[in-house]
């Protein structure tokens, strides 16, 4: 049984937070199944004197899925798995993870709760991550397939900004005809943006500056 207390300005406040903050601590939780109790109503007061927030318990089963090994994991995919569920745990992070494996790459999906920590600005703290995995697997394992750690889509979203910037850096080259310089990316996003204009009429692509500092400029031959 998991149990948090929560408060806020009104009960219906209160117990929302409560909801967040079991959803952060058991992804899994149902919904349904949680209880609450309200200790206090709250007190809006007058002109600010005599309030007291409204305060709730809420409970629910903790869920037994969120960590279990599928049956038939590769020890690969296990090796993954524990090196992700090491690092979430160091930073107090519960989530599920998921391993999907292709003959070209692993990846771990991380979903449930706020993973805001986990991804970290600009996803400069899941880039990290994912180098890290990468680099136990490829001397522990012999690996040689793509290894990637995403968060609740992020890869996906950052896919579909990145590759807009970079449509939005060709019109602007275009229009002034001046170079347009991108922010500093990894290789991987570098690659994207390479991609996304090779066949875009009137500009090219090119990479310079060093790592990490390392960017794309496109301009017009």
């Amino acid at each position: 049984m998991i149990t948090v207390e929560a408060t806020g300005e009104t009960v219906s406040e209160a117990k929302w937070k409560a909801l967040r903050e079991l959803e952060r601590l058991e992804p899994s939780v149902d919904k349904a199944a949680v209880r609450f109790q309200v200790l206090e109503e709250g007190n809006r007061g007058l002109l600010g004197v005599g309030y007291s927030p409204a305060r709730v318990v809420a409970s629910a089963e903790a869920g037994e899925a969120g960590e279990a090994e599928p049956v038939d994991e590769s020890d690969l995919a296990a090796h993954l798995r524990a090196i992700i569920a090491h690092i979430t745990a160091a930073t107090g992070l519960r989530c599920r993870i998921e391993i999907e494996e292709t003959p070209d790459a692993i990846t771990a999906l991380c979903s449930g709760g706020d993973l805001g920590l986990l991804i970290g600005r600009h996803g400069q703290t899941i880039d990290a991550v994912q180098t890290l995995a990468s680099a136990i697997l490829r001397q522990d394992e012999n690996l040689h397939k793509q290894v990637v750690v995403d968060a609740a889509g992020y890869r996906d979203r950052r896919r579909r900004t990145i590759e807009a910037l970079a449509v939005q850096s060709a019109e602007e080259a275009l229009r002034s005809g001046d170079p347009v310089a991108l922010e500093p990316m990894t290789s991987g996003e570098r690659r994207l943006v390479h991609e996304r204009l090779k066949d875009y009429d009137g500009v090219e692509t090119s990479s310079e500056g060093d790592e990490p500092n390392r960017y794309v400029v496109v301009s017009v031959p």
